[in-house]
């Protein structure tokens, strides 16, 4: 995450552009160039907050001229009516940009209030909340860095970062090898030897052959939480083990109770509900 700022910068010129927000017909026909208001950003429902450090960037990008001042914490939970930011200028520049503002920080706080309540869900099992890559493009570091505010963990950022064999990976090597886990985890080795190893599998037998394998990370797929126990059982203290499929916030919990070590959530990023917050004059 420690380029956040320009991948971010990156997502909003491009959300501009796609606006042609020096384009803006209506704010031309209706208001004069050289008007200028304020504008309060207000939340509309409870919920904890993200994105309010984008905001100085999007007014640099839109127009240098106009002020901001962010009047709630980056992570912190607001009640209905709460003023989050306010920004000063001229109204062309701040009606150009309002879309891309207000989505930004509707679809990070979205993220993070629902990885929020995950995280709550398991409090007090030692396991962690993880994302996944199912995210949106353009949108990675902004999802990524959502879900850690509301105190999630990420998984990997791109394929680069971790080795994840997955049932494809293994179904092709079936063709060749009699035993894919092993020979999939002996070639990752080889490539990258620094780089963590990580095997999903379907069955306990898989993984026995994974945890032979001496992968690092071992994700149970679509288990339920009675399987995920047992496989907790046998793999304690041998892997980091990972739940995913199937888990939904009422359900978390239970799968959290079997000891696993981490939960990961496609639906943190792939499905979220933006939070409604509205830009006022």
């Amino acid at each position: 995450m420690e380029h956040l700022e320009q991948e971010v910068r990156r997502t909003i010129l491009l959300a501009l552009n796609e606006d042609r927000t020096t384009k803006d017909i209506t704010s031309q026909a209706c208001i004069p160039p050289e008007q200028l208001i304020r504008a309060d950003f207000v939340l509309k429902q409870n919920s904890r907050v993200a994105g309010l450090r984008f905001l100085p960037w999007i007014c640099e990008t839109i127009d240098t001229s106009l002020k901001w001042q962010v009047h709630a914490f980056e992570g912190g939970e607001y009640g209905e009516g709460m003023i989050l930011a306010s920004i000063e200028g001229i109204a062309h520049s701040i009606l150009a940009g309002e879309r891309t503002a207000l989505t930004l920080l509707q679809h990070a706080s979205g993220v993070a209030h629902l990885t929020a309540q995950y995280v709550d869900a398991v409090k007090g099992f030692p396991c962690e909340i993880l994302d996944t890559r199912k995210i949106l493009p353009a949108l990675r570091a902004i999802q990524k860095y959502a879900v850690k505010i509301g105190g999630g963990k990420n998984h990997r950022f791109h394929l680069e970062e971790r080795f994840l064999i997955k049932n494809n990976h293994l179904a092709l090597l079936k063709e060749t090898s009699a035993h894919p886990v092993l020979d999939a985890i002996r070639r990752a080795r080889i490539l990258q030897p620094q780089i963590k190893i990580e095997v999903e599998v379907e069955s306990l037998a898989a993984l026995e052959e994974a945890l032979q394998g001496k992968a690092d990370v071992i994700l149970l797929d679509n288990m339920p939480p009675d399987v995920v126990g047992q496989a907790v059982r046998l793999g304690q203290g041998r892997a980091y083990l990972e739940a995913s499929g199937g888990i939904t916030l009422e359900n978390v919990q239970e799968y959290a109770a079997t000891g696993v070590n981490g939960i990961s959530i496609g639906a943190l990023t792939h499905s979220v509900s933006a939070v409604d917050i509205s830009l006022r004059m």
